[in-house]
C-alpha cells in the first residue's frame, strides 16, 4: 500500500454537550487556539503545514512544525542509534581470538558470527523499513533496539559457539538500521531543506564502523570476549533509554492519529481517523516485498546501492587486512584498533566538505528551482568518488613494512579511502531520499542493504585474501585488486549524473511520486483559491504571498523526468 501524506481538510468544530457544559474543556480549546492563533490566517505555509480552523490543527506533515531545537534534539539522539547499531557490527572481530581460545575452533569459524550478522542485518534493514511507514518510526525504532540488546546478552552468556551465531543472526535480523532514521529526517524536512539532517546521519552511520575497531581493541587487550557483548548490551541499552524519553513519533499518519485523539480529549468532534487497512498476510508479503522490489528493479537504487555497497565493504574487509598490514610495524590489539582513527579523520573531513554543496544545492533551488534536479545532489560525489581509487592503490603499494615505509603513510591513504566512502553513502543516500519522496525509507532500505550484504560476504574473503596470494607481497596484490575493481564501481556516478533524469523517465516508482505530488499541488492550490475567495481581504493576502513548494517542486520534477524529443516514441 502507498504511503499518502494525509491532505489538510477543513475541519468543522462542533462541541459535545459536556465541552459545552464544562468549563475545564473551553478553556482547553480557547488555550490551544491561543497556541495556534498565530498561524490562523496562514491556512498554508511553505511546508505544507496545518488548515487551521476553530483553533484546532489537523496537520498533513506534523512532524514539519517541530521547532529547530528539537528537530537537532531527535536527531542527536538518532545519531547516538546509528552508532551503536554499526558498534555491535564492527566491535565483534575483537572477541574472536578470545573466543576461539575459549571453545578450541579456528578463527575462520568465529568469524561466521561476522559475516551471518552482516548479511542478516541486510536483510533486517529491508523487512524494517516498511514498516515504519505503515506503523511509525518510534515504535519500529524501539522494539528493534531492544531485541537487539536481548540477544546480545545471549552471546554474553553462550556455553558454545553455536549459540553465539544464533544470537548474532538475530540480532542482524531485529537491526533496524539506517533507512528507519532516515524516514524520521523526511518526516521532519522536505526536499529542498533535509540536506544537513541527511549529512548528520550518515556522518554517524559510518562513524559507528570506527568507533568499534578503537573500542575493541582496549577490549581485546585488557577484557575477557564476554565483555564485548557486555559493551554491545550496555550501549544499547542506554541509546534505547535515550530514545524512549526524548523522541516522540513523527510518522505524519500515526501523528494526526495522536492529533484526533487530543482534539476528543478537548470535547471537538473530530473528522474520522485516517482509515488503516486490515493485516492480510498478502498485505504483509507486499509490505515486506516492496524494497526488494525496488532494489531489483529500480536502475537508480541497485547501481548506486553497489556502489556504496561495494565501499562500505572495503571498511569491513579492512578489519582484517589492518591488522596483518600494521602487525609488520609491531602493532597490538589497541594499535590495530586506533589505526582506524585516520579513516575516522577521513570521515570528519568529508562531513565538513560537504557544508558547500548542500548551501549551494539550496541556493539553486531559492534562485533557479526549475533547473535544480535530484541529481545535483551528485555533484560533489563527482570529486570525491576518485580518492577511492586513490586511496586503495595508495594503501596498497605502502603496506609492505617498516622498511618501506613509515606505518603514517599507509594511514594517510586510509584517511582518503574514508572519504570517499562517506562522500558515496551521503550522495547516493541523499539522492535517493530526493528522488523517491515517500518511498525514502524503502529505497534506502536497499542501499543498506547492499552495505551489509556485501559487507558481510567480505568476512568470508578478506581473511584468505590477504593471507593466500602468493608468498611474496600479498598484502599490496590483495588492496591492488580492491583498488581495481574500484574503478567500475565508481563509473555509475557520473553515469547518473549526466543521464539521470531520462533514467527516472523510465522509472514506474519516480512517475508515480511525480503524479502524486501533482495532485498535491493541484489541491493545495484548490484550497489556497477557495480560502482567498472566503476567507476575506487579510487570509487572501496571506494566501498570496505564500509560496508554492509543492507546486514548483511538482512541475520541477515533472520538467527533469520528461524523457527527452530523440527518445519519445514515433
Amino acid at each position: 500500500m502507498e504511503v499518502r501524506a494525509e491532505r489538510p481538510v477543513e475541519v468543522p468544530v462542533e462541541t459535545t454537550p459536556k465541552a459545552r457544559a464544562g468549563s475545564n474543556s473551553s478553556n482547553e480549546t480557547r488555550r490551544l487556539q491561543k497556541e495556534q492563533g498565530h498561524r490562523a490566517n496562514s491556512p498554508i505555509n511553505p511546508n505544507g503545514a496545518d488548515l487551521i480552523r476553530h483553533g484546532v490543527s489537523y496537520s498533513p506533515m506534523p512532524a514539519f512544525h517541530f521547532s529547530r531545537g528539537k528537530k537537532w534534539l531527535i536527531l542527536f539522539v538518532l545519531f547516538w542509534v546509528q552508532i551503536s547499531m554499526n558498534f555491535n557490527a564492527s566491535v565483534y572481530p575483537n572477541a574472536a581470538s578470545g573466543i576461539s581460545a575459549e571453545f578450541n575452533i579456528s578463527h575462520e569459524k568465529v568469524m561466521l558470527g561476522q559475516m551471518i550478522f552482516l548479511l542478516s542485518y541486510a536483510f533486517g534493514c529491508e523487512l524494517w523499513a516498511p514498516w515504519s511507514e505503515e506503523f511509525g518510526r518510534k515504535k519500529v525504532l524501539l522494539l528493534s533496539m531492544m531485541l537487539v540488546n536481548i540477544w546480545a546478552i545471549m552471546c554474553s552468556c553462550a556455553k558454545n559457539i553455536a549459540t553465539i551465531l544464533v544470537g548474532r543472526f538475530l540480532g542482524g535480523l531485529c537491526s533496524a538500521g539506517g533507512s528507519v532514521t532516515l524516514g524520521v529526517v523526511a518526516d521532519m524536512w522536505d526536499v529542498k531543506n533535509h540536506g544537513y539532517a541527511v549529512l548528520f546521519v550518515v556522518f554517524a552511520s559510518v562513524l559507528g564502523s570506527v568507533v568499534g575497531p578503537v573500542a575493541g581493541g582496549y577490549l581485546e587487550e585488557h577484557c575477557s570476549w564476554r565483555a564485548n557483548f557486555y559493551a554491545q548490551a550496555a550501549f544499547g541499552v542506554v541509546v534505547q533509554a535515550l530514545h524512549q524519553i526524548l523522541v516522540p513519533e513523527t510518522e505524519q499518519r500515526q501523528c494526526v492519529k495522536a492529533e484526533i485523539r487530543k482534539a476528543k480529549k478537548l470535547g471537538v468532534v473530530p473528522p474520522a481517523e485516517p482509515e488503516h487497512e486490515k493485516m492480510t498476510f498478502n498485505r504483509v508479503c507486499t509490505i515486506w516485498a516492496r524494497p526488494f522490489k525496488m532494489f531489483f528493479t529500480e536502475a537508480i537504487v541497485l547501481c548506486l546501492s553497489l556502489l556504496s555497497g561495494f565501499s562500505d565493504a572495503l571498511i569491513f574487509t579492512f578489519l582484517e587486512s589492518f591488522k596483518p598490514v600494521f602487525s609488520q610495524w609491531g602493532f597490538g590489539p589497541i594499535g590495530v584498533g586506533l589505526a582506524f582513527l585516520p579513516i575516522g579523520v577521513g570521515y570528519l573531513i568529508g562531513y565538513l566538505s560537504f557544508f558547500y554543496p548542500i548551501r549551494r544545492y539550496m541556493f539553486k533551488m531559492d534562485r533557479h528551482p526549475q533547473s535544480a534536479r535530484p541529481e545535483d545532489r551528485l555533484w560533489w560525489l563527482l570529486y570525491l568518488a576518485p580518492l577511492l581509487v586513490v586511496g586503495l592503490f595508495g594503501f596498497a603499494w605502502t603496506s609492505g613494512g617498516p622498511d618501506e615505509f613509515h606505518w603514517i603513510v599507509p594511514m594517510f591513504f586510509g584517511c582518503l579511502v574514508g572519504i570517499a566512502n562517506f562522500g558515496i553513502y551521503m550522495a547516493t543516500i541523499d539522492y535517493m531520499v530526493a528522488a523517491y519522496g515517500p518511498y525514502a525509507a524503502s529505497a534506502t532500505g536497499g542501499n543498506g542493504f547492499a552495505r551489509d550484504f556485501l559487507a558481510g560476504i567480505s568476512a568470508l574473503y578478506a581473511g584468505p585474501l590477504y593471507r593466500d596470494l602468493g608468498p611474496r607481497r600479498r598484502l599490496q596484490k590483495a588492496s591492488t585488486l580492491l583498488g581495481g575493481l574500484s574503478i567500475a564501481f565508481v563509473i555509475p556516478v557520473y553515469i547518473f549524473y549526466w543521464l539521470g533524469p531520462e533514467i527516472r523517465a523510465r522509472s514506474k516508482f519516480s512517475q508515480k511520486i511525480t503524479r502524486k505530488m501533482e495532485r498535491e499541488a493541484q489541491e493545495e492550490q484548490r484550497l489556497r483559491q477557495t480560502m482567498s475567495r472566503g476567507g476575506g481581504p487579510s487570509e487572501a493576502s496571506s494566501s498570496e504571498s505564500v509560496r508554492e513548494p509543492k507546486v514548483e517542486e511538482a512541475a520541477r520534477v515533472m520538467q527533469v523526468q520528461a524523457p527527452s524529443p530523440s527518445h519519445s516514441p514515433k
